[in-house]
């Protein structure tokens, strides 16, 4: 939160649950947060995000939304919204800020390869199953030197791969807008990055039944992955590079405990 506040942001969670509930939700996890209870799923209505698959004969769950983030100016006016899949998954702020390219206040790791400088961390240093979290490789091409963008064919193109494991599921990496280069002894026109530039990586811990028995009695998750790239400059093309990298997040098991309302 204070790195939100230090950003210019404010945070508050809309929730069909009575106030008590919500009380002591918020006592036991330590929320500092405004939690809002919505009394008959009002506002949920107002915005169009009532979870309709749910039916109203179902008096313990009717009145949940579909699961998402709305983010509003100053003025009330709602900028950009990110929504889950499912209504047991859930992105984190730090997810959402890494997307739209603000800082986030985690530990970083910061290691050099030929042509490249690169700083990567987790978006969250603890998860849960159902956590919607992110990978981030911030990437600072050396002088004069550009790589190529994903979709490039007659190049190799940059892109990171995460290493498959039980219980991790990878979802769609973020690639920033790329730039033409025109490369004049060929009069080639090619997307490349020549200026800093940031990926970002989905990553989702399974909440389904077999996920979570995957990585039941697991403290911590050990995530590797590769960063394959071809850099060029303006005179020639650097061999391909293979750079490995690894993040580790400690692993929560949810809270499943209610309150009476």
């Amino acid at each position: 939160m204070t790195e939100l506040k230090r950003q210019g942001f404010f945070l508050a969670a809309v929730s069909y649950d009575p106030v008590a509930v919500l009380a002591d939700f918020s006592r036991r996890r330590g929320i500092t947060f405004p939690l809002l209870s919505d009394p008959g799923s009002a506002t949920i209505k107002r915005y169009g995000i009532l979870n309709t698959t749910v039916p109203e004969t179902n008096q313990q769950s009717y009145g949940i939304p579909f699961p998402g983030t709305f983010m509003l100016n100053v003025q009330g006016v709602v900028t950009s919204r990110f929504f889950e899949q499912a209504y047991q998954e859930r992105s984190t702020v730090g997810s959402i800020m890494a997307r739209l390219g603000n800082k986030v206040d985690v530990q970083a790791t910061t290691q050099s390869s030929p042509q490249l400088e690169m700083t990567s961390f987790a978006t969250d240093s603890t998860v849960a199953p159902g956590t919607q979290f992110s990978l981030v490789l911030d990437v600072r091409p050396a002088r004069g030197v550009h790589v190529y963008a994903p979709g490039v064919t007659g190049y190799k193109p940059i892109t990171l791969s995460v290493e498959a494991q039980p219980g991790l599921v990878t979802r769609g990496a973020q690639y920033p807008p790329s730039e033409d280069y025109h490369f004049k002894p060929l009069n080639e026109h090619v997307q490349v990055y020549q200026r800093p530039f940031r990926i970002v990586q989905d990553l989702l811990i399974d909440p389904s039944p077999q996920g979570m028995a995957a990585l039941k009695d697991v403290s911590s998750l050990t995530i590797k992955g590769v960063l394959n790239y071809q850099a060029c400059d303006d005179r020639l093309c650097f061999t391909p590079q293979s750079v490995p990298l690894t993040w580790t997040v400690s692993l929560r098991q949810l809270d499943r405990e209610r309150a009476k309302p």
